[in-house]
């Protein structure tokens, strides 16, 4: 029978696969990422010790996660602990306008369709969409962000949102952060339900032996269901944003909160 850890191993090491492959397209090598990895481990041990209410010395680092203690003083002096380093930023301005364009009547035709906004001049306009936000951006540099990004289009009629939800399509960089932070927090929620410290949605639907087109069938009904299912989401969320902003301290506004889904096809061999 296999011992915990090697069946974690295995599994991570299975997660592991495409990531790698992603890694070698874009020429990073076992041997760059394996010294990348070094602070990965530190961070976490300390994350860990922390947890554990334990000091984080060198030692004790070392013992936890295997990194020499050679290394864990080269790469921990003079820079912050992990535990002390920031939480990941919430979404930017250009994520948050998306939101409130999906959320709120005045920017929803009757059905509860988005409608295509006038770029300025009156209520319901993209720059009142804007401004509900923030004062302290422009905009037409929002607008200009969105552009980029491929998720809005200019028409004769205004400004449309061509894709459902802030998705960005263009641009390597943005592209990589959603890898990261969709791909970090969903590996951080199934970790916390395999370990018992979370409970959290963490779920999927799967099925085999399907044609291409069966599989291309599923694919739609999966768009169709998240397009159902993220507006109450993102109400919600913007609801409880403003009411958090209004009525509570800054201390205990400490959470941040990601719902998602995800959709993958191959054939098998």
């Amino acid at each position: 029978m296999n011992s915990q850890p090697t069946i974690v191993l295995d599994r991570v090491l299975r997660v592991m696969q495409p990531l790698v492959r992603l890694l070698l397209r874009n020429g990073v090598t076992y041997t760059v990422l394996a010294a990348a990895l070094k602070r990965v481990f530190l961070e976490a041990a300390r994350r860990e010790l922390a947890t554990r209410g334990m000091p984080a010395t060198d030692s004790a680092v070392t013992l936890l996660c295997g990194v020499h203690r050679r290394d864990v003083r080269l790469l921990t002096r003079g820079a912050p602990a992990a535990a002390e380093q920031p939480l990941p930023l919430p979404l930017g301005l250009a994520a948050q306008v998306v939101g409130r364009w999906m959320s709120e009547g005045a920017f929803l035709q009757p059905d509860g369709q988005v409608r295509v906004l006038p770029r300025n001049g009156q209520p319901g306009s993209f720059e009142d969409l804007v401004a509900g936000i923030s004062s302290d951006v422009r905009p037409r540099a929002v607008l200009d962000e969105l552009l980029r990004l491929d998720v809005v289009a200019e028409t004769d009629d205004g400004v449309a949102l061509v894709r459902s939800g802030f998705a960005p399509r263009n641009g390597f960089e943005d592209m990589a952060e959603f890898l990261a932070t969709n791909v970090r927090d969903h590996a951080a929620a199934a970790a916390a339900n395999l370990q018992g410290d979370g409970n959290f949605l963490e779920q999927a639907v799967f099925v085999d032996e399907i044609t291409d087109e069966s599989a291309q069938a599923v694919h739609a009904a999966a768009r169709a269901a998240w397009r159902a299912a993220m507006k109450p989401v993102i109400q919600t969320a913007t609801e409880r944003h403003a009411q958090d902003q209004s009525q509570a301290s800054p201390e205990t506004r400490k959470h941040r909160a990601r719902f998602g889904v995800y959709f993958y096809s191959e054939r098998e061999d």
